[in-house]
């Protein structure tokens, strides 16, 4: 009976395939890559910090002017309920007087002035 080979062990099977990989790719190269992704690495490490500095500023100026701004949107909803108000009082007392005077306007006057505000729900251009 003829004796097989003896099964290399596993280290050694693995050194053999890690110097064959060393020998297709050129050590400069390799040197190479590593420099460049170094590089690559600090630059990212720099504007990972200029970020996290920013958004550090950005939530400092944010927590400043959080409550001014929430007030201030009270205050023009307020605003504009109270001259929702007012337009609408105005609209009955011009139906009224039109009502009451017919010959004071002339023909279609009234329906011209009736309203002419802006409508504040569209957004401006």
């Amino acid at each position: 009976m003829e004796k097989s080979p003896p099964e290399p062990s596993p280290a050694a099977a693995a050194e053999e395939v890690a110097a064959r990989f060393r020998s297709l790719v050129d050590p400069d190269d390799v040197a190479s890559i590593r420099q460049t992704q170094h590089l690559i690495l600090g630059r990212l490490q720099d504007s990972n910090a200029v970020l996290t500095h920013f958004n550090e500023y950005s939530e400092q100026c944010f927590a400043e002017v959080s409550s001014d701004f929430a007030s201030k949107t009270r205050l023009l909803k307020s605003m504009k309920a109270d001259l929702e108000h007012i337009f609408t009082k105005l609209r009955g007392m011009k139906t009224r007087l039109a009502a009451t005077y017919p010959d004071a306007f002339p023909d279609g006057a009234m329906s011209k002035t009736m309203d002419q505000r802006p409508d504040l729900e569209t957004p401006l251009d």
